[in-house]
């Protein structure tokens, strides 16, 4: 029951977020883009929604969260000795087992 509730909280959660997104997009384009550019029209929300996905494929792709960075770290790891490997991981779990500072 408890996952039902998280899945529906996530996709309303996300429902929520394209619909903001989208209105965001839509406000600043009507704001910016006619006043700037003689002849540009007004969009609409479906428009901005289609400006916005546009967008996400042509800068951002869809590669996740990580990306480039994230592979990079991986790089480092795979360079590391295994007692380097060893150390690291003993430092993070001194960390985490340290209680947080106020």
């Amino acid at each position: 029951m408890n996952y039902r509730i998280r899945c529906a909280g996530k996709a309303v959660l996300v429902i929520v977020g394209i619909g903001v997104l989208g209105w965001a997009v839509m406000t600043l384009w009507n704001w910016v883009i006619p006043a700037l550019f003689i002849g540009a029209r007004t969009i609409d929300f479906a428009h901005a929604l289609g400006l916005l996905v546009l967008s996400r494929i042509l800068f951002g792709g869809f590669r996740g969260h990580g990306g480039w960075r994230e592979r990079r770290h991986w790089r480092k790891w795979d360079a590391m000795t295994p007692e380097e490997r060893e150390r690291f991981q003993a430092t993070w779990r001194s960390r985490a087992a340290r209680p947080a500072e106020d």
